[in-house]
């Protein structure tokens, strides 16, 4: 009896096993090429659970048991059906096919054609809206890391201030790149190189810095320190900070949103969150001020009138009723929304359009230098540009950017709600309203206490010492409350540095008296010029930096965590500069600089660079 009892008893043991199943985890590849196929669909035919694959290629996913069946599916591939056989592991190679569409549809036309056959690279072209007019009904948007761009980026280098005292750049308020590099780590890999821009990163975080006085919009505050990877070298903070207005006293407001609703923004972290982002957008809006909307996909369309922002029932539902779906007519989009912000124009106002789109533009006028002249152009009618960059797999950063740059605005990436709350409600005045435009920057070095010197970042912003004097010129531009941070590596004089490169002395050039130099006791003078929102004259301020050198861990909050985050910046671009920078070291420093941190940005970024630490340890 005993004997029975114990067999029903393991019976029931190996039921309720089998009932409870197990997990079958692998990783799915181009049977071609051996690349990881991230999106792949993988289902279940006895229980009906899907998932897909990451942007690995990995998936994990439950069986009841070893006769179940696992389907794993693709657009443009061949389908594959596995039975699970008692296996734990089942890596798969996809095949690719030429695919036979049920419906193509050609927006923009008569025509509509089916059972039209289409190849792999068209499939996956429409998907991400790279075929003018086409999409498909009823797919989404299926990710591939290998459509996004970005703009090269060859890394400043040490400069002789005796063969080149001046460094010029534009102010950069940009904050896009940090957000997209850490959607690439929160996704479990590293970003690619040139998606790392040092100077976004650090001015992604307000610090604590007064506000101008004497009517000035601008206040710059300068610090010079150790330079944490490489204690003989300095660093030296410029920092401007752009006066507060209170959100009561900020001017009328014309905006036009200006959405893309093309096939490519479809799908999740896209059209859905820019929905989210606007009506939070709209909450922060008042009688006084107007709200227009544009869309784009096959071609250009007004969703809403101008509408005053206190009818935000109204603004929310036309925002709500948005769908994506064709092709990305974008420079028609655009001229559109300069037509109605104009006729709209708001003199003395804020007028201004917010673009909410991955970038991908493929109808008409869809080259970075046609769309950058055709930018540059409009911004002449005293329209202001904001850009907001959504959506991952084909993000087109460059393009963002440059829209972002000659449109007199700023460019932000959103990847989540929470980054949707800072921009467009945290960070309102700052994002859409400019309190100063045009905004150089102009450092003059001492070469009697400066060897070389080197601007981290702003390789995309640099400009001709000449430029700097030269109203026409563009710069950058300053919202309210903006912080726009550069940091400077420098050589001192008489310290030998690998970093450093040597030329014979010049024959024909004049030897300079260096103790003559030297009883100023000035580092460097930075110079500031900007225009008044209306002006087209440019205003001149200026401070002299001296030569007092502050220990690391005595200098402000603010400079140490922003050291931390610059560090975090050249180890992500495996900078030719980078030295002696460590993950461990940022870490600690950023630990011991977090501050009160009331939004969390900060602790954030501790937990991101962990992430990135073990990411690249994983990869040693």
């Amino acid at each position: 009896m005993r004997a029975i009892l114990f067999v029903i008893g393991l019976l029931l043991s190996l039921g309720g096993h089998a009932n409870q199943g197990y997990e079958v985890s692998g990783k799915v590849v181009d049977a071609n090429t051996g690349t990881a196929l991230a999106g792949v669909q993988v289902s279940n035919v006895a229980t009906k659970a899907l998932v897909r694959t990451d942007d690995k290629g990995n998936y994990r996913i439950q069986v009841l048991d070893g006769k179940n069946t696992l389907i794993f599916s693709y657009i443009g591939y061949l389908e594959q059906r596995i039975a699970v056989n008692h296996g734990t592991t089942i890596d798969v190679a996809l095949a690719q096919q030429n695919t036979t569409l049920d419906e193509v549809v050609v927006t923009g036309s008569e025509r509509r054609a089916k059972r039209q056959t289409a190849s792999v690279m068209n499939v996956n072209a429409a998907l991400s809206g790279q075929v003018s007019g086409l999409y498909i009904r009823g797919t989404g948007y299926v990710p591939n890391q290998n459509l996004e761009s970005y703009q090269k980026i060859k890394e400043n280098k040490f400069i002789n201030p005796r063969k080149e005292p001046l460094s010029t750049f534009a102010a950069d308020v940009d904050a896009a790149s940090y957000s997209n590099v850490r959607r690439f780590i929160n996704s479990g890999t590293l970003p690619e190189k040139d998606a790392v821009r040092v100077e976004e990163m650090i001015n992604y975080f307000q610090y604590q810095v007064a506000g101008p006085k004497n009517g000035e919009p601008v206040n710059i505050v300068t610090e010079l320190t150790k330079a944490p990877w490489n204690t003989t070298h300095q660093l030296m903070r410029v920092t401007l900070k752009a006066k507060d207005i209170p959100t009561a006293n900020l001017k009328a407001s014309n905006l036009v949103f200006l959405i893309d609703v093309s096939g490519s923004m479809m799908g999740p972290g896209r059209l859905p969150l820019v929905k989210a982002s606007l009506k939070m957008l709209v909450d922060q809006l008042r009688a006084v001020d107007h709200v227009a909307i544009v869309t784009y996909a096959g071609s250009a369309g007004v969703k809403l009138e101008s509408t005053p922002g206190d009818e935000k029932m109204k603004i929310k539902s036309a925002i709500e009723e948005l769908e994506a779906g064709g092709s990305t007519a974008g420079a028609a989009g655009i001229k559109k929304a300069y037509e109605i912000a104009k006729q709209q124009f708001i003199k003395g106002g804020n007028n201004r359009i917010i673009l909410a789109s991955d970038g991908d533009f493929n109808v008409g006028e869809s080259s970075d230098e046609s769309m950058e002249e055709l930018i540059a152009k409009e911004s002449k009618s005293g329209v202001f540009l904001t850009v907001l960059g959504y959506g991952m797999g084909n993000l087109k950063d460059s393009k963002m950017e440059i829209l972002a740059d000659k449109g007199h605005g700023n460019y932000a990436y959103i990847d989540n709600i929470s980054e949707a709350r800072k921009a467009m409600v945290t960070e309102f005045g700052g994002t859409l309203f400019t309190v100063a435009k045009d905004v150089k920057i102009q450092v003059e070095f001492n070469p009697s206490y400066v060897q070389a010197y080197r601007l981290v970042g702003y390789e995309n912003r640099l400009l001709e010492a000449e430029d700097f004097n030269d109203d026409q010129k563009m710069g950058g531009d300053m919202g309210v409350g903006h912080v726009v941070t550069a940091l400077y590596e420098i050589v001192p004089v008489g310290v030998e540095s690998g970093m450093v490169g040597t030329v014979d002395p010049l024959k024909y050039q004049q030897q300079a008296d260096q103790v003559a130099e030297r009883r100023n006791a000035e580092l460097a003078t930075v110079k500031f010029r900007y225009k008044e929102p209306e002006g087209e004259k440019s205003k001149l301020q200026q401070k002299v930096i001296g030569t007092t050198v502050t220990e690391l861990n005595r200098v402000s909050e603010d400079l140490q965590f922003a050291t931390a985050v610059a560090e975090l910046g050249l180890l992500l671009r495996d900078s030719d500069f980078k030295q002696k920078a460590s993950f461990d070291q940022l870490i600690a420093r950023a630990k011991a600089s977090k501050g009160k941190d009331e939004e969390g940005y900060r602790a954030e970024f501790i937990r991101m660079a962990e992430n990135a630490r073990d990411l690249s340890r994983s990869k040693e």
